[in-house]
């Protein structure tokens, strides 16, 4: 069985690299024949320079991870992974959708010539037309990639959401809380942006401010300036917040903590705080990233000795970077939880009707507010359990942000 799916893995692998060959072999050859049409020899020269290094740069970025990481985390390394990520990605959709204004072309030369009862001349006007439009298809998803990157990933939005929760105490009808989550401070998202972040959510006026992890993508990456600036946010019952998945993988989860306390907030790890609003009390949990489909490190259930930490006689709000968390949460009676991580895909399309984003790879809960069955549905009372997930601030992997605006959510709980 482990072979199988060891050469299953391996023939996905080969099929991926085969398709960036296929793809990045019919976009650099084609620049290649018409930069020698070129007649100008200074020009021709100066665009021949350029094609190796756009090659050099997306080797580089490409095999890098296979290298064992050798090109630098910060400064001109992650520009060249950056850039060769996103070329790869945009390039591929390019490709897909010039070939199918192409293919859509030559059909509708076949029918033409098969609906005909002798042979026609070349229509040349319908041969152009089709060429133009796949050249412009082939922009497309270009052009967003560089809207994405220029503009998308700091137009921040704010979203206004209510969350019914049901025996909410008449003081906490009308709390307010924001939340911003996947901060990842960097090269791609400068401290100043973060203050700008910080700033708008202050003018919301909340009664608690929630950090759902994140803060950084990497060990290089400033982990002080990012909890600095959220130190900023204002909010009379505090800033609270819990690690993600990259405080794991840059060893920060502890430093993330040490730099809360420092700051003048708390970083909730597996703990749990009492906190009240007019009188009326509420029990804040928070919890390290909740490992589920990672390939390394501890399984099992999520959640795991949260039990002690769940009030009975109190509305339960937990602050947990992971979603898939959400249903072990609904089943133990946590009335709202909050999280981040997925970006909400950082891209997405809407096609009749319908959203494709890659977070939908790894979690039913990519965006927005949800809710289950509080206990499975066994009280019987109908009560439910709600889960935000914040899209987050930054970006990872691509720093591309298209149909999934950057967020500052500022959610008020309502007596359900």
């Amino acid at each position: 069985m482990e072979k199988g799916a060891l050469l299953l893995r391996l023939g996905v692998f080969l099929g991926f690299v085969a398709l960036i060959y296929f793809v990045q072999r019919f976009w650099f050859v084609n620049a290649w024949h018409r930069i020698q049409g070129i007649s100008r020899p200074a020009l021709r020269h100066t665009l021949q320079g350029v094609w190796w290094m756009a090659l050099l740069v997306l080797l580089a970025g490409f095999l890098d991870p296979f290298l064992g990481h050798i090109l630098p985390r910060r400064g001109l390394g992650s520009w060249v992974i950056a850039i060769s990520r996103l070329w790869l990605v945009a390039s591929l959709f390019a490709f897909l959708a010039y070939q199918l204004v192409g293919f859509f072309g030559w059909t509708s030369g076949l029918a033409a010539k098969l609906m005909s009862s002798r042979p026609e001349p070349v229509n040349s006007g319908r041969r152009d037309f089709f060429r133009y439009a796949a050249y412009l298809a082939g922009a497309v998803p270009l052009l967003g990639a560089t809207y994405g990157f220029a503009a998308g990933r700091f137009r921040y939005q704010v979203r206004n959401i209510d969350v019914p929760i049901g025996n909410l105490p008449k003081p906490l009808d009308g709390m307010k809380i924001v939340q911003l989550s996947d901060i990842h401070i960097g090269d791609f998202m400068p401290r100043e942006e973060v203050q700008r972040a910080v700033a708008m959510a202050n003018d919301l006026g909340a009664d608690l401010a929630v950090v759902t992890g994140d803060f950084i993508s990497n060990e290089y990456d400033p982990l002080e300036d990012c909890i600095q600036e959220l130190s900023k946010l204002q909010a009379p019952l505090g800033i609270w917040g819990c690690n993600g998945n990259h405080e794991i993988y840059a060893g920060a989860e502890a430093a993330a903590q040490h730099l809360f306390q420092k700051h003048g907030m708390r970083l909730l790890r597996q703990e749990n705080a009492e906190l009240a609003l007019d009188g009326a009390k509420f029990n804040l949990i928070g919890v390290d990233y909740q490992r589920d489909h990672m390939t390394s490190g501890p399984k099992g259930p999520m959640l795991q000795g949260l039990d002690p930490l769940i009030r009975r006689d109190l509305p339960n709000i937990l602050l947990s970077h992971n979603p898939n968390s959400f249903r072990r949460a609904a089943e133990m009676g946590v009335e709202l939880s909050l999280a981040g991580h997925t970006h909400g895909g950082q891209v997405k399309f809407e096609i009749v009707d319908h959203s494709i984003s890659p977070a939908r790879l790894i979690t039913d809960f990519v965006a927005g507010l949800y809710h289950l069955p509080m206990g499975n549905g066994s009280s019987g009372n109908g009560a439910r359990s709600f889960l935000y997930v914040n899209r987050g601030l930054g970006t990872f992997g691509m720093p591309v942000r298209l149909g999934v605006p950057p967020e500052i959510t500022l959610l008020t709980l309502r007596a359900g």
